[in-house]
């Protein structure tokens, strides 16, 4: 058996576990001792146990990742949600359909301080859908709509999977931080864009809320400002080199805990809760990273990318064609996977297969470009069926509003997403322009 064929048959074995619910991380360990005893024997899979997860977590780059988790868990406790999407509210509101627009705006800015999509579509779903029902919205759109701004979170810097992408291909944090901003943009506005066209062709489905007078609209930005502060000190100072990515993150903790205890009232046993939340979500992040690296070592055992790159070379494909091979790929595993783990799972594969394609671009432009594209795309799964985590997370804040009509809810923003993954291939520039050369 080639090594292709039998890492074909380790992801069929992975993938019938996944759908047989069990945990993503125990099903890529299990996966990968089992195929690491096939290959090598029970005696060098416990030499590697022993070391590896020792050698995986003390990197110091991951120590960014609990400190991004505790701002985001702080961040909930400090209200910025409700701050956020009000102000939001004051500036679109008016407008049709413009109350789903600022649901789109306020997980823009709490992704920008949370970084998880799962987070900001619970926290920004039980902040908006009140507001969204009282002004009657159609439950496909209000639903729809927090369903895929949730997926802003994982792509505005702060944001973990860039980390752990960053640290896979040893690329740096702060410029794959500084990459991700404009295709973070562009997926804002796209999604405010597709609102507007959803309710032209039905209005409605989005009516418009009350008007703001100037005054309602300044003192809007009176509540979010701190918010906007540390977003600008925390990013703007691992863009400059003042502090490192973990330093930032653990200032930014730092501040958003005490916007927490000044402005949201958290209190001690609310501190803990943070503190056990993010001990959680790490401890849940670095399970999956000890299942990758086992994982990982059987793909290298059996020189399945070599193998893979050889036959891409030898087939004299386009290189884009095979970037779009890729993507199709990635569409199709966010519907049954989740996105770290799609991550780990397939970046050790797809992306020395791409290194020995020409892009006419430099291996440090590619890896960032590519994790870039990957990382959207994966994020797509978040609200495609079947599994549609993001979509299953809003359902059950709206339990009358029925599934379908959720899944329908999201098409406008998956042709959104489509058009900007199109024009980020198309044009890398717009994910490069503020990369050094």
């Amino acid at each position: 058996m080639s090594g292709v064929e039998f890492v074909l048959v380790m992801f069929a074995v992975l993938l019938v576990l996944l759908l047989l619910r069990m945990p993503i991380a125990v099903a890529m360990l299990l996966v990968g001792i089992g195929a690491y005893v096939v290959i090598a024997g029970w005696g060098p899979v416990l030499n590697t146990l022993k070391t590896s997860a020792y050698w995986r977590f003390s990197n110091y780059d991951l120590s960014v990742v609990p400190f991004f988790l505790l701002m985001g868990q702080f961040a909930t406790k400090a209200g910025l949600s409700k701050a956020l999407f009000d102000a939001a509210n004051a500036w679109l509101g008016h407008r049709r359909g413009g109350i789903a627009m600022a649901a789109i705006g306020g997980c823009a800015g709490f992704g920008a301080i949370c970084g998880s999509s799962l987070a900001t579509a619970a926290t920004m779903g039980q902040v908006s859908l009140p507001e969204l029902r009282r002004h009657n919205y159609a439950g496909s759109l209000a639903t729809g709509a927090l369903a895929a701004g949730g997926t802003l979170g994982i792509l505005i810097p702060p944001s973990v999977i860039l980390v752990i992408y960053a640290i896979l291909v040893e690329a740096n944090i702060a410029t794959m931080f500084l990459a991700a901003f404009i295709p973070g943009i562009l997926a804002a506005v796209g999604y405010i864009f597709a609102i507007s066209i959803y309710v032209r062709i039905n209005p409605e489905a989005g009516p418009a809320g009350e008007p703001h007078s100037l005054r309602q609209k300044l003192e809007s930005l009176r509540d979010i400002w701190p918010a906007l502060l540390l977003f600008v000190v925390v990013i703007g100072g691992i863009y400059t080199g003042v502090f490192t990515p973990t330093e930032g993150a653990a200032f930014g903790a730092v501040g958003t805990g005490i916007l927490a205890f000044t402005h949201g009232g958290l209190r001690f046993d609310g501190f803990i809760e943070c503190l056990l939340g993010a001990g959680e979500a790490t401890a849940m992040i670095f399970l999956i990273l000890l299942g990758a690296e086992i994982f990982n070592i059987v793909l290298a055992l059996s020189q399945m990318p070599v193998e893979a790159a050889e036959l891409i070379q030898e087939s004299n494909l386009s290189p884009y064609v095979v970037l779009l091979a890729m993507v199709v790929f990635y569409l199709l595993g966010g519907c049954v996977m989740e996105s770290l783990s799609m991550i780990l799972v397939t970046i050790p594969v797809f992306y020395p297969i791409l290194e020995g394609l020409d892009f006419g671009m430099t291996p440090d432009h590619l890896k960032i470009w590519f994790g870039i594209i990957a990382l959207i795309v994966v994020e797509v799964g978040l609200i495609t069926p079947p599994v549609g985590m993001n979509v299953f997370i809003i359902n059950g804040l709206a339990r009358d509003i029925p599934m379908k009509e959720t899944f329908k809810g999201v098409l406008p923003f998956l042709l959104s997403d489509m058009v900007r993954v199109v024009l980020l291939i198309a044009f890398p520039i717009l994910t490069l322009v503020f990369v050094p050369a």
